[in-house]
């Protein structure tokens, strides 16, 4: 079933207003585990921070992954002492399960995090969060691997980080420059319908939610930042590293089957309300145009590669016949993936049997020229057959485009905008409307939170508890 856009499932991106006297704009969540030591010199630090350079109201939540030492004793007595601190404590250990749980319940609309031993610069927090402020992006990150970024680190870190963005640029065609800096925030409606399609509960939960964001056609803006190696940081790179890749391939099999209802993500076109209300420009087409071409040229190329194999034992009609009807089947299921977004088996054997139909103008067109050239000369040299041939499925690939669009893959108006419903409950799953993904019906296990749209007047994290 063919997954097109929703208009309005994500509203346009506007500036953030002012609010309400203290209603936090920003909550800037700092994970820990077992950070009794670091976690109230940094809390201080990046508090004092905030109140010196921050223009809106904020919150500093502490996310206790069920540290064993006496993390939860700080935490309570920083929230008592500092009005905008609240502690949260978890029983289940997860950087991502602490991300998700606490930005799912909080009421802020800018949502941010980083890592308890502050090794990026402050002074990259308020580019970080300000183009989701003024509705520009929905997503920011801080990268160290720009240009600009000054980094200490030492080189086998350096080589691992480097290492694991170049496999996601490989397989997971990332276009984001760094994944696992801890240092990101997102717009709260963004959260609400990203989260709950983000599985990883641990370290790859970053990059899984930003894999999921950059292919839903979210816009996320990069921060170069000053960075500095935590020496004492506990983080388990062989484990940690196995996860990452083990993650990788999860998520790329779930984009390469499409079972992600990405299309609960998508913005309308601009801020200008004159953009939402196109006419007269058929959906998508530009992007088929594209997606047919790229698969029209590897196409070809497989064609004249079966066609050159079977020409060495039979004869060029045959030939032409045999490689033309391979080619078809893949270039239909091609199509109907990539070009027009189809997944699923629905009518898939109705679309192999609509493109036999248009395989089969392509075979009389060819195989006419390939006549014609037998009719003018006795014994065609096998390049000029080769030519002849080209030149018919240029032809023909016209043709194909609009018989495709227009009669095998036609637009659809059956497609009703997907909801995300989170449980209360511990341990019950989430549910969502898209039966397809293998993201949704899953137990959290630690969830206890609600998604409600952004209101001056939510409660705050402690009554959400």
């Amino acid at each position: 079933m063919r997954t097109e856009p929703s208009p309005g499932s994500l509203p346009a991106r506007e500036h953030l207003p002012a609010g309400n006297a203290g209603t936090p704009v920003l909550d800037v969540v700092i994970p820990v585990y077992n950070e009794e030591k670091d976690l109230q010199p940094c809390v201080r630090r990046l508090h004092e921070h905030l109140a010196r350079t921050f223009p809106y109201a904020f919150r500093i939540t502490i996310a206790d992954n069920a540290s064993t030492d006496a993390t939860p004793l700080v935490a309570a007595r920083l929230e008592a002492e500092i009005p905008e601190v609240r502690s949260f404590r978890l029983d289940q250990k997860g950087r991502g399960r602490a991300l998700r749980t606490v930005w799912s319940a909080s009421d802020a609309p800018v949502l941010a995090y980083m890592d308890v031993d502050l090794s990026t610069d402050l002074n990259a927090l308020l580019p970080l969060v300000a183009p989701l402020i003024s509705g520009h992006s929905d997503l920011a990150i801080g990268s160290r691997l720009a240009r600009s970024s000054r980094v200490v680190r030492g080189a086998k870190r350096e080589f691992i980080s480097r290492t694991y963005n170049l496999i996601l640029r490989g397989s997971l065609q990332a276009r984001f420059s760094d994944a696992q800096c801890g240092f990101k925030a997102i717009r709260r409606e963004v959260a609400q319908v990203l989260l709950p399609l983000v599985e990883d509960t641990g370290w790859f939960f970053d990059t899984e939610m930003l894999v999921l964001a950059e292919r839903a056609g979210l816009r996320i803006h990069e921060v170069p930042v000053d960075w500095v190696d935590d020496p004492d940081s506990t983080v388990h790179i062989v484990k940690t590293a196995t996860d990452d890749l083990l993650g990788v391939w999860r998520v790329g099999r779930a984009l390469a089957t499409g079972s992600l209802p990405l299309d609960r993500l998508t913005r309308p076109f601009g801020g200008d309300p004159r953009d939402r209300e196109l006419t007269g420009v058929p959906t998508g087409l530009a992007r088929q145009l594209v997606g047919f071409c790229v698969v029209g040229a590897l196409s070809t190329l497989f064609y004249l590669l079966l066609y050159s194999c079977f020409r060495t034992f039979t004869g060029s009609q045959f030939a032409n016949a045999l490689a033309l009807l391979v080619s078809a089947v893949a270039n239909t299921a091609a199509n109907r993936r990539l070009t027009f977004g189809v997944r699923g088996r629905e009518r898939a054997m109705q679309h192999q049997a609509q493109g036999l139909v248009v395989f089969g103008i392509g075979l009389a067109l060819t195989s006419g020229s390939l006549a014609a050239l037998n009719a003018a000369t006795t014994d065609p040299a096998h390049s000029t057959e080769l030519a002849v041939l080209i030149a018919a499925n240029l032809a023909a690939t016209v043709l194909r485009f609009l018989l495709f669009r227009a009669w095998v893959f036609p637009e659809r108006d059956d497609h009703t905008p997907s909801t995300v419903v989170v449980s209360h409950t511990p341990g019950t799953p989430v549910h969502a409307t898209t039966p397809q993904s293998p993201y949704t019906d899953r137990t959290w296990g630690d969830a206890t939170v609600q998604l409600q749209p952004v209101r001056p007047n939510d409660h705050d994290l402690r009554n959400a508890r």
